[in-house]
C-alpha cells in the first residue's frame, strides 16, 4: 500500500535543528529539481510582487519572509512540520518512532517544493503551493510531472494506492496502474449527501492515521474498505475501480 497525501498550507516552523540536507531526503533523484525550485522560491520571495506570485496576502508576510532563508532554517520531520486538518486528524505530530518508520514506508507527501517526501524526511517550513507558476520554472504541477513519474512509479509498483490528494497535487503525478483509489468523503445530513471540504480533510486524515498504525496494511480495495468502515462516525463505504467513498454522519 502507498498512501498519497497533499502537504498542508499551515506549517509549524521548527525552532531549532540543522537545516535541510537535500541528499538525505527520500528520492535523491529529485535533488537537482529541488535545488532549482528552492532557488526560484527564494528569489521570488524577495521581489515586490512576491505576494501576487505566491498567491498570498500581506497577512502572511512572515511566511514569505521565512522563504528568504529557506536553506538556513531549522528542519524537522515532515510529520511535525505539516499541520492543519488532515495531519491533525492523522495524529501525525504524535507518531511514535515505530509509526514514523511505517509512515516512511507507506506514505508519500506530494509537495510543490520537494516533489515528494516521506513523513520522516526532515524539512523546514515554507510557503509555496502546487498551483503556483514560479519564474522561469513555470507551472509547478507541469514541472514536477516531468520528474515524479519515474520516482513514484517505482515506489507504487505492485502496491494499492490510496490517494488523499487534492486536484492540484494529483496533476503533478497520476499513477499509471491500478488499483489506484482516490478517497472521496461525503456527509449525510437529513437524508442528503454532500461534500464538505473541512470534513473531507478530517476523514482522510483519520483514514491515513489508521493505515499508518495498522500492523498489516490493506493489499486490496476490499481490505481498504474494511478499514474505512471501522472508523468512528462512518455510516457507509463504497468502493469502485477508481474511488473509495466514505460517508460520515452529521
Amino acid at each position: 500500500m502507498l498512501i498519497l497525501l497533499p502537504p498542508s498550507e499551515g506549517k509549524t516552523s521548527p525552532l531549532s535543528g540543522d537545516p535541510v540536507d537535500l541528499t538525505a531526503l527520500s528520492h535523491p533523484g529529485l535533488t537537482a529539481a529541488r535545488e532549482r525550485v528552492g532557488a526560484a522560491l527564494v528569489k521570488v520571495s524577495s521581489q515586490r510582487n512576491a505576494y501576487e506570485v505566491l498567491g498570498v496576502g500581506p497577512s502572511l508576510a512572515s511566511e514569505v519572509e521565512r522563504n528568504l532563508t529557506l536553506w538556513d532554517n531549522p528542519a524537522d520531520v515532515a510529520a511535525r512540520v505539516y499541520t492543519g486538518i488532515l495531519y491533525d486528524a492523522a495524529g501525525a505530530s504524535a507518531w511514535t518512532p515505530a509509526e514514523l518508520t511505517r509512515a516512511h514506508e507507506r506514505v508519500r507527501i506530494v509537495s510543490a517544493l520537494w516533489g515528494a517526501v516521506s513523513p520522516a524526511d526532515r524539512i523546514p517550513a515554507y510557503r509555496l503551493s502546487m498551483s503556483t507558476s514560479l519564474g522561469r520554472i513555470g507551472a509547478l504541477a507541469s514541472f514536477w510531472r516531468q520528474h515524479l513519474a519515474s520516482e513514484l512509479s517505482h515506489d507504487a509498483d505492485g502496491r494499492l494506492i490510496v490517494d488523499c490528494r487534492s486536484a492540484a497535487y494529483v496533476a503533478a503525478w497520476r499513477p499509471s496502474h491500478t488499483p489506484w483509489l482516490s478517497v472521496r468523503v461525503e456527509r449525510e445530513l437529513h437524508g442528503k449527501r454532500t461534500v464538505v471540504s473541512h470534513m473531507a480533510k478530517h476523514t482522510r486524515g483519520v483514514l491515513a492515521g489508521a493505515l499508518v498504525r495498522a500492523d498489516a496494511p490493506p493489499e486490496t480495495p476490499s481490505e481498504l474498505a474494511d478499514v474505512a468502515r471501522s472508523l468512528d462516525g462512518v455510516i457507509d463505504v463504497a468502493v469502485s475501480d477508481s474511488e473509495l467513498t466514505i460517508v460520515v454522519g452529521g
